[in-house]
């Protein structure tokens, strides 16, 4: 049979094989039908914004964020609603000479034709049936205190400008004060606009101020004229209906504007203040803080509704005859107004530790935790047992000594420390490589003659003699001086160094050595362990905010305040034309503590303020003469911060000293006292010096001032240098032989021996200095806060508040 026939064809070569699909370009149909129906585990992502939500969830996202938001505004304006709601708060402050508040009030309210008896001064209560609202004016004066007092509590804050004056510096010292310690919804209005000829130049001044304004605040959009009627109105449909921004620490605590103060026949009763409950709940368990009278304890809160109501007035004043409505009572829980914590009993260990601190005999100063070069030889290697050979360390434990053999043959000295260089830290005088060998070039014997170390010049040289008392007696700016020499001294040549600074010591590194305390603890003054202790401030803080939020009277009541102790005496003081604050203090913000404020100076203010300079400060609503310690800011790991002697223009620290605690970030302003002198007699009451925000507090973070003494290079081999005036006797250079020296070119060396008896002494470096370089040690000391009083707006300081500088009588400069 023939073979079947075979069809052949050749390989095409004009058909191509297509390219693979890429995946990441596929389409959303082709991705479900790859997926299969499966889900990706997103498990591990946890904010909301990387979960992947389907349209359906995002929209009902947005509608929860939106009902939030509504019932949000609903509480914060539900205060204001309502016959009994709270009235709207406003301050009216003039920023001009020829500003008149009563004048601005008489204009909007004539705008809503509504007739009031406006004061010169105080508050003003008016009802708006337009807008069914309520509005309580304070009416002020270019007073900087009463300004500051209606800030805090208004809801809505009026400056008024002039066409025709500019605004003056107690004018832009009352804009900076109020803006800088919490500022609501503020307004701008010009007074007396038409009064500029022509009137073609009314728009131009108009331009001007609102520039000057928006310097201060960018959000104003609009500079009112309260000539204008249609402009007045608009203005106060603006205060009735706008919800106002109010101030992130005023709602965290029970504020409320005194309306009226009823004061009792006896010390015996109590007096009782008048207003309407704002911010959260009133609690009669919590100290209340009256404007600058103090902390007082609520002995109870009653209702005081206002007798204008014309339904039920019979039923209502029946009532109010028989019965008060008592609407809290203070509980066991009631804080008290003890500013320390009780005496605690020390033990007798505890006192006979600190006594040995202060009275124990050292030969060295404390370097780190340890005084080196002292009987003490603890710090010291453990001197080596002679033991046999193959002796474990379990079995050399049971030899005391090693006289019991004649032989030595077969012992072998054997360390219980183990290796010196991996258990127990280089010495500084040992250097950086710990017990390395030195070089025999550096710690051969002196290679000057013995005659040298006599040869120290003296001080009967009459020509130097005068060129240093000169040097000594020149005047200087000492904060020019601080900024050119930071922290250096000159102790006077008759001055023994070692008693002079007895309680300073050296640190290896300021920002990692371990600060020995209990070195302190015969210094620290005397109620330093009765301060407040806040271990961990965040969530101690969260838990006193939180508990704030629960219970207590609503806000919007107007209630009477019963409050207990009040000294008799503030009756003479007390103005009811001037605003009168209260607030509710949170849990413990009545004991003291070591606080802490980030200071910045202000811009304004070009000279440089000097640490435990006297000051006014306002933190909230609590007013303190301190004397702070300035420090420099940051984290480190051993809580040590070097002390600033001066503040200088442009600069920031953090301000230390011993006060009542306030809780949270709250605005601070830090005044200084002006008095009136013949160049300038009627200056302003008060000068701003910076700002600033209250910090975590804490005892344990450490002020170390620092004091460096310089000496000069006299000769010079190699990097073996002979150094002078830096000590002027051999008792000294023995005294902080320990010590690293260092210069200002960056190297670094210890004290080899001393030389004579006029302080001369041998360094050795890590390398060879130059011969107009300078040789310095550090030296450090703790710097205890001091206590703030209460401030009294009636008090007259006799001076300027400045700290004197301290006059040594030995000579020299106080350290």
């Amino acid at each position: 049979m023939a073979p079947s026939a075979q069809s052949h064809s050749h390989r095409s070569t004009t058909k191509g094989t297509q390219k693979g699909f890429k995946s990441r370009k596929a389409t959303k149909g082709a991705l479900k039908e790859i997926a299969k129906g499966k889900l990706a585990d997103l498990s591990h992502r946890k904010t909301p914004h990387q979960q992947m939500m389907s349209k359906f969830d995002r929209r009902n996202q947005n509608k929860q964020k939106q009902l939030n938001k509504h019932k949000e505004h609903l509480r914060e304006t539900n205060v204001f609603a309502g016959r009994d709601g709270a009235p709207r708060i406003v301050a009216v402050i003039p920023l001009c000479e020829d500003g008149d508040s009563a004048a601005a009030v008489r204009l909007l309210s004539g705008s809503l034709d509504i007739e009031a008896e406006v004061p010169e001064e105080g508050l003003l209560r008016t009802e708006i049936d337009r807008f069914k609202q309520k509005v309580q004016y304070i009416v002020l004066k270019r007073d900087l205190v009463a300004c500051l007092d209606a800030g805090r509590v208004a809801d809505f804050v009026i400056f008024i400008l002039s066409p025709d004056q500019e605004v003056d510096a107690l004018g832009e010292l009352i804009i900076r004060s109020v803006e800088s310690q919490g500022l609501s919804t503020l307004m701008t209005v010009v007074q007396g606009l038409d009064k500029v000829e022509p009137a073609k130049r009314r728009p131009q001044v108009l331009a001007s101020l609102k520039s000057y304004v928006t310097h201060f605040h960018p959000d104003q959009e609009k500079v009112h004229n309260l000539d204008s009627r249609q402009e007045c109105a608009n203005l106060m449909r603006s205060l009735c209906t706008t919800t106002p921004k109010g101030v992130r620490w005023r709602e965290d605590r029970s504020w409320m504007l005194v309306d009226d103060v009823q004061w009792p026949e006896n010390e015996q009763e109590n007096v009782v203040l008048t207003g309407v409950v704002r911010g959260k709940g009133l609690k009669a368990d919590r100290l209340v803080q009256v404007g600058d009278w103090g902390d007082f304890q609520i002995e109870k809160i009653t209702a005081a509704p206002l007798t204008s109501k014309k339904r039920r007035q019979d039923e209502m004043t029946v009532d109010e005859s028989d019965t008060e409505n008592v609407l809290d009572t203070p509980t066991e829980d009631q804080d008290d107004t003890a500013e320390l914590a009780p005496e605690a009993i020390m033990m007798d260990d505890d006192i006979d530790a600190t006594m040995s601190v202060a009275t124990s005999d050292k030969r060295g100063v404390l370097l780190d935790d340890h005084h080196y070069f002292s009987d003490d030889e603890t710090h010291l290697p453990v001197k080596p047992k002679r033991l046999p050979k193959g002796t474990s360390a379990y079995q050399a434990a049971w030899y005391l000594g090693d006289n019991f053999s004649d032989s030595g043959s077969d012992y072998e000295d054997v360390d219980e420390q183990g290796d010196l260089s991996m258990g127990t830290p280089a010495l500084p005088q040992d250097g950086v490589e710990g017990f390395a060998p030195r070089e025999p070039t550096e710690f051969a014997p002196t290679e000057y003659a013995k005659s040298e170390m006599f040869l120290d010049p003296t001080p009967d040289d009459e020509a130097e003699a005068e060129q240093l008392a000169a040097f000594r007696n020149r005047n200087v700016d000492e904060a020019e001086d601080d900024r050119e020499f930071p922290d250096e001294i000159e102790l006077h040549p008759h001055v023994l160094a070692r008693e002079r600074l007895l309680k300073y010591r050296g640190l290896k590194s300021l920002r990692e050595s371990h600060w020995e305390e209990a070195e302190d603890r015969a210094y620290e003054p005397e109620d330093w362990r009765r301060l407040l202790q806040v271990p961990d401030y965040k969530s101690t803080r969260s838990q006193v905010t939180r508990e704030a939020l629960i219970g207590g009277v609503p806000a919007g009541t107007r209630v009477h305040i019963h409050l207990r102790n009040v000294p008799t005496s503030l009756r003479s003081s007390y103005n009811p034309s001037r605003p009168l604050n209260l607030f509710s203090l949170l849990r413990h913000e009545h004991k003291r503590a070591v606080l802490n404020f980030n200071f910045t100076l202000s811009s304004d203010y070009t000279t440089a303020v000097k640490s435990k300079q006297e000051m006014i400060m306002q933190c909230g609503p609590r007013r303190f003469v301190i004397s702070p310690l300035f420090s420099q800011g940051g984290n480190t790991s051993n809580d040590v911060h070097k002390f600033d002697r001066f503040l200088h223009p442009g600069q920031s620290t953090v301000a230390t000293f011993v006060a009542p605690m306030t809780w949270g970030s709250v605005p601070t302003l830090f005044f200084k006292r002006n008095i009136a002198t013949e160049e300038n007699p009627s200056p302003l009451p008060l000068t701003l010096l910076g700002t600033g925000t209250s910090m975590a507090p804490s005892s344990s973070r450490v002020i170390a001032k620092r004091i460096i003494l310089t000496g000069h290079p006299y000769k010079i081999h190699k990097k073996l240098v002979t150094i002078r005036y830096m000590f002027f006797n051999r008792e000294d250079v023995e005294w902080f032989k320990a010590l690293q020296l260092w210069t200002k070119r960056g190297r670094s060396g210890f004290i080899k021996e001393s030389l004579g008896t006029h302080g001369y002494f041998k360094a050795t470096f890590d390398g060879k200095i130059n011969p107009q370089d300078s040789v310095g040690v550090s030296l450090y000391k703790r710097m205890w806060p001091r206590n703030a009083r209460v401030w009294n707006p009636e008090e007259v300081l006799a001076g300027e508040g400045d700290v004197v500088m301290e006059v040594d009588t030995e000579g020299g400069v106080a350290v």
